[in-house]
């Protein structure tokens, strides 16, 4: 069980991230500054860059997935694309009301977009390390790479609203078996 200094530490980090995206879905995230965040939340500049490194940071925080985790800890016997699979199968019934404000929100900011293209291609990164850990290092980046784009075609369905079981499905089955029969 968490301390009271753990939970208050939390608390404090939730109300920043949860003030920030309130002002960023207002006004856009370009048109925020860190101190009317800080201010909002009712914390010091400085505290708030101890829990966020960064103002982008305080969104793209919340889009990052351990994938290279959910692959290093898959059950022994159990392929990648399973593991992966898994996971993706689990956006569909996610019910998140704020995503779409999230998608709004990095859309509408350029420096967002690029902060995302960098947390994808730490995601990839990362993932590919795991992988190495199995195979050569090209199998593992090349399988990395194709995941991982499999995964941002499913979370661009899902931020349309289109994501669905079969879609799933058929995404890894295309990763899984080629495109040839289609």
């Amino acid at each position: 069980m968490a301390g009271l200094r753990e939970r208050k530490k939390e608390q404090t980090r939730c109300r920043i991230e949860q003030v920030a995206m309130r002002l960023f879905a207002e006004r856009g995230f370009d048109d925020v500054t860190v101190n009317e965040i800080a201010e909002a939340a009712e914390v010091a500049k400085v505290t708030l860059f101890k829990y966020f490194p960064s103002k982008e940071s305080l969104v793209l925080d919340g889009v990052k997935e351990d994938f290279a985790e959910i692959v290093a800890a898959r059950q022994d016997g159990r392929s990648v694309v399973d593991a992966v699979r898994d996971h993706c199968a689990l956006m569909v019934r996610a019910d998140a009301p704020e995503v779409a404000t999230l998608v709004r929100i990095i859309s509408g900011s350029p420096a967002l977009l690029v902060g995302l293209q960098a947390v994808q291609a730490g995601q990839r990164a990362e993932l590919a390390a795991v992988l190495a850990a199995e195979r050569d290092e090209i199998t593992a980046r090349l399988m990395a790479a194709q995941l991982m784009s499999t995964v941002t075609a499913l979370q661009e369905l899902f931020f349309e609203g289109r994501l669905t079981d079969d879609a799933v499905k058929l995404a890894f089955d295309l990763l899984e078996n080629g495109m040839r029969g289609h």
